[in-house]
């Protein structure tokens, strides 16, 4: 071939190599405006744009949601029918999808098996080193497994030989590593019998205090008092052994009560099958208030808390058992591993080396294996989901994240923007949704969504380069470069609140006085005690009067799907009384959860439909299309709107609907305003608890609890979520706080925070067992000039731009 020819040749595009972009065009999922939009693969793109403007609509719900889809198509109807139902979102065209691997704030499993080793394999990778080098030798790694029981049995067995049936004796067994008494949870339950029942009354006379044990209930109260094994007459108290032993552990008896068959069994074995195994998050509240009264939880007895069998423990590598190296500290844990020459193994050692250096590397050298996963924060789990894909051989995959930096100080920030580079430059294209300005500065490409929030965004502000969005008119571009000031003058304290001896987790003795009457910023690197120390040592009342400690963290809020802000708050009782009134109908019709909902979905808006071995669809519910009410309920209007319009709107139009003119509620208007001050004015009232993010669950609550007489509230991070715009309007919230007469506690690693705060305490110098000292306590302006921790440098680079 000449050189002409082979120039020509290599010139020209292979028709393979023209699909270079993820083409989005006509998406309408939730308030995204009929958008299209061409985001570059293999490079990093940045969403940006106020909360609630269709970020997570247009990455989560749209691109990643139909590439999971088509993947899921790909397998049989069986394995469908194992995997999460997705509906195909609401788009016209969706080109040049690849494989899309989802890390969003979602925090792990709180099964309390579930462990940062069992979720990340390191876990099973130690199991495997015990079994091959564990002196003495106990078997293979399952006897090291805490979530595998030890069984045996024998038994005879009948087979065929030479045309005659034979019997044999065979037995077998099974080495597991679970602690039998706590069944590898590390902790026991231990129910208070004072509960469940008064001693100094008799059953008949209403002794059973546990909630809906009435004493007509056939399955509960009557099944003790008529099953002839119990004097429903003679208070508990005076019980005989026997009848004491058969009231509370009898194992299921058949019993007739009036004729019927009915089942006795003990109180305890009762409660534990009808309370304990369910899942205490989704109970009613009065149910689950009654758990937490009548079960206390303490650490194993038998394996101190470490899950394994005696046997397990007795195996040791270099004088250390793997329940000791399970609870190092990772950072640790990684050097013992690195110094452990066995050339047998040595493929294990570098995998487990490089994933406990990636542990370090990600900013979670601080945690340690046998953590349960259900205690991480929602930051946390997602940098524990990253640490599987960084040493990955995929490529051309497409990765998309929710605020990979929330819960990182600006120190930490670096090394996660690294990270997000190292999977692009292996050829993945990488979908972040970010406010934080050090990582919408690493992006090759931008997309701003906006301008508002709710029904005022969804649309397409702009898309380009980090340059050109700084020179663009849009609210992000405009904020982009925003710096708070330090202030001019500091507020004075009205006294302190004492901390001595603070030793919780990481914690070093600490001894510290939070001044009281300001605003007050606890920093510090992730992992550095900052939440052991104000969740884990603050006394509940604080100053001579004893006001009360109000602690609003971003912990799940407890409700079902039918929950929603305007139950949650409170805010739906007056507007159920006021439509009433104005109908001249009982309230109980105009709540989807009582009189007033759909007999057909029974007020969810959906209809589940489960196809057996198929995957289950939820569909829109063709009786009230969604509305969760009756017809006949969508008939009465208040204020020109029905209840279902009503719950349809967003806060904001919601404020200026009840404030003023034949639809004012006053009671229903204040609590909107509270919404709207902690900046969820684009929130519909009818929205699902379940869609809120971390930050918009810690802003939830605190709307509610503002009027709260608690003298001292105590916040966990609330710029989570927040576009910059809006960091501001919380600024100006927590100064109205404290101009009232609180004092505000605040967790935070926004700079602008801690540049607003009249005092600074901060962690570290470093995480875990490095941290858990007060490194600097003073005013912003003093850490600024000090510059002797790392807070210090990096509020003196922020506050000099």
């Amino acid at each position: 071939m000449s050189t002409a020819k082979r120039a020509t040749a290599q010139s020209a595009l292979h028709v393979a190599d023209t699909h270079e972009e993820i083409r989005v065009h006509g998406a309408r999922e939730n308030n995204l405006a009929d958008i299209s939009v061409e985001i570059p693969k293999r490079r990093l793109t940045v969403f940006t744009g106020v909360s609630g403007s269709g970020k997570s609509s247009l990455v989560f719900n749209t691109i990643a949601a139909e590439s999971q889809r088509m993947i899921n198509e790909t397998y049989s109807s069986f394995v469908q029918g194992f995997m999460p139902t997705l509906a195909r979102p609401d788009v016209d065209v969706l080109e040049g999808l690849t494989t899309a691997i989802i890390v969003d704030q979602q925090r792990m499993g709180a099964d309390p098996r579930s462990t940062v080793g069992t979720a990340t394999d390191t876990g099973a990778m130690l199991r495997i080193l015990f079994s091959r080098l564990g002196q003495p030798h106990i078997g293979s790694p399952q006897a090291f497994s805490f979530n595998v029981a030890s069984v045996s049995g024998a038994g005879a067995v009948s087979f065929e030989r030479g045309g005659r049936t034979v019997k044999e004796r065979r037995e077998f067994s099974v080495l597991g590593g679970m602690c039998p008494r706590c069944e590898g949870r590390g902790t026991v339950s231990d129910i208070d019998l004072t509960e469940l029942y008064d001693d100094s009354k008799s059953i008949s006379e209403g002794a059973f205090t546990i909630p809906g044990w009435k004493s007509d209930s056939w399955w509960t109260v009557r099944t003790y008092a008529e099953s002839g094994l119990l004097d429903p007459d003679k208070p508990i108290r005076e019980y005989t052994k026997k009848e004491l032993a058969d009231f509370l552990y009898r194992e299921p008896t058949k019993v007739k009560v009036e004729g019927t068959n009915l089942t006795f069994e003990g109180l305890i074995p009762k409660i534990q099958k009808s309370f304990l195994s369910k899942d205490k998050e989704a109970m009613q509240p009065h149910i689950r208030a009654f758990v937490e009264r009548a079960v206390t939880f303490t650490t194993c007895p038998e394996c101190d808390g470490t899950r394994l069998t005696a046997i397990a423990r007795s195996s040791k590598i270099k004088g250390v058992d793997i329940a000791e190296l399970c609870a190092m500290q990772i950072s640790d844990l990684a050097d013992w591993v690195r110094d452990l020459d066995e050339p047998s193994v040595a493929p294990l050692l570098v995998t487990l080396g490089e994933t406990l250096d990636s542990f370090v590397e990600i900013g979670l050298g601080y945690l340690s294996l046998d953590r349960p996963a259900g205690t991480l924060s929602g930051g946390e789990s997602q940098r524990v989901k990253m640490i599987r894909h960084l040493g990955s051989a995929l490529t051309d995959v497409t990765y998309v994240f929710d605020e990979p930096t929330i819960g990182l100080h600006p120190h930490d920030i670096q090394r996660m923007n690294d990270l997000l580079l190292r999977l692009r430059d292996k050829g993945n294209t990488v979908l972040v949704v970010e406010h934080k300005p050090e990582t919408i500065a690493i992006a090759d490409h931008v997309v701003d969504l906006g301008p508002g929030a709710g029904t005022a965004g969804g649309t397409i502000c702009f898309e380009g380069t980090v340059e050109d969005l700084r020179a663009s008119d849009t609210v992000t571009g405009r904020h982009l470069d925003d710096r708070a000031a330090l202030k001019e003058t500091v507020r004075t304290p009205t006294g302190a609140l004492e901390i001595r001896g603070a030793t919780a987790n990481n914690l070093r003795d600490v001894d510290v006085d939070i001044p009281l009457g300001v605003l007050v910023v606890i920093t510090g690197v992730a992992g550095s005690g900052k939440s052991s120390l104000v969740h884990g040592s603050l006394p509940r009342t604080a100053g001579p009067d004893g006001a009360e400690v109000v602690s609003i963290d971003q912990s799940p809020i407890r409700g079902s799907r039918r929950s929603n802000p305007a139950t949650y708050t409170g805010l739906l009782d007056p507007i159920r009384k006021a439509f009433a009134k104005a109908n001249d109908v009982k309230p109980a019709l105009f709540s989807a959860n009582s009189e007033g909902a759909c007999p057909n979905c029974n007020g969810a808006g959906v209809i589940y439909l489960d196809l057996g071995m198929m995957a289950g669809v939820a569909t829109t519910c063709e009786e009230c299309g969604g509305k969760r009410f009756q017809a006949s309920v969508l008939e009465y209007h208040f204020g020109g709107r029905d209840i279902s319009e009503v719950l349809a709107m967003p806060v904001t139009e919601a404020e200026e609907f009840f404030g003023s003119g034949e639809a004012s509620i006053p009671a229903a208007h204040r609590i909107l305003t509270r919404l709207v001050d902690v900046g969820l004015g684009y929130l519909r009232l009818g929205q699902p608890l379940t869609t809120l993010s971390g930050g918009e669950r810690q802003r939830l609550k605190l709307a509610t609890r503002l009027t709260e007489k608690g003298g001292v509230y105590v916040l966990d991070e609330p710029t989570t979520g927040l576009h910059l715009a809006d960091v501001e309007q919380l600024l100006a919230l927590l100064d109205r706080l404290v101009d009232a007469g609180k004092s505000v506690i605040v967790i935070e690693h926004h700079q602008a925070v801690m540049a607003h705060a009249d005092w600074i305490i901060d962690l570290g110098p470093g995480a875990g067992h490095d941290g858990g000292r007060i490194v600097f306590e003073g005013t912003p302006a003093d850490l600024v000039a000090d510059r002797s921790t790392l807070t210090g440098e990096h509020l003196a680079a922020y506050v000099s731009g």
